[in-house]
């Protein structure tokens, strides 16, 4: 027989915290001086930088960044197989910066983020946006914007997904390092 197990906590709408999120930022952008670079962490805050940037009419390209290379479990682990392209289009430096990243856990894909953000140059400011914080900080990290916020079952991760229309979604796929569990 068959079990099949479902996290312990209603899995977030991505939809509705995309939108909870965009009306944050657009509110922001329209009272700045000049709108930040966009900039998002490979694979889900890639596509909400991609995302955003379009909804938002921004007319400066934004860019993508493949943390895996600064990692801080990169020696333990290796290079990992999905390695993307990373592309920064625009100068930095003294620039506003903001980093766009699916889920906020840990706070150690940031502090990747935040250590290959400035291999490209010194920015003025770096401000985090997220579509949905579990909590579990390892890190003193923290998103200015945020579309969610909640706990959810430390059992499972949440993956962002998109489907054909580029609406998002998640996904929950066991964690492979709980105990007696492969993803």
């Amino acid at each position: 027989m068959n079990s099949f197990n479902t996290p312990t906590t209603p899995i977030p709408d991505a939809e509705h915290l995309y939108g909870q999120l965009l009306a944050q930022v657009r509110a922001q952008i329209e009272t700045a001086e000049q709108p930040p670079v966009l900039i998002g962490v490979h694979r889900g805050g890639a596509w909400l930088a991609e995302r955003l940037h379009a909804d938002l009419n921004l007319t400066e390209p934004f860019g993508t960044i493949d943390i895996s290379f600064y990692r801080d479990d990169f020696a333990m682990v290796g290079i990992r197989s999905n390695v993307k392209t990373t592309d920064v289009p625009v100068d930095l430096n003294d620039r506003d910066v903001l980093l766009c990243d699916d889920v906020l856990n840990s706070g150690r894909s940031v502090r990747a983020a935040l250590n290959e953000i400035f291999d490209f140059g010194r920015a003025r400011r770096v401000d985090l946006a997220v579509l949905f914080d579990r909590g579990g900080r390892e890190l003193p990290m923290a998103a200015q914007w945020v579309g969610g916020v909640g706990d959810f079952d430390p059992v499972y991760k949440l993956v962002l997904e998109r489907d054909e229309h580029h609406r998002f979604c998640f996904r929950v796929p066991l964690r492979a390092d709980v105990e007696g569990v492969t993803a």
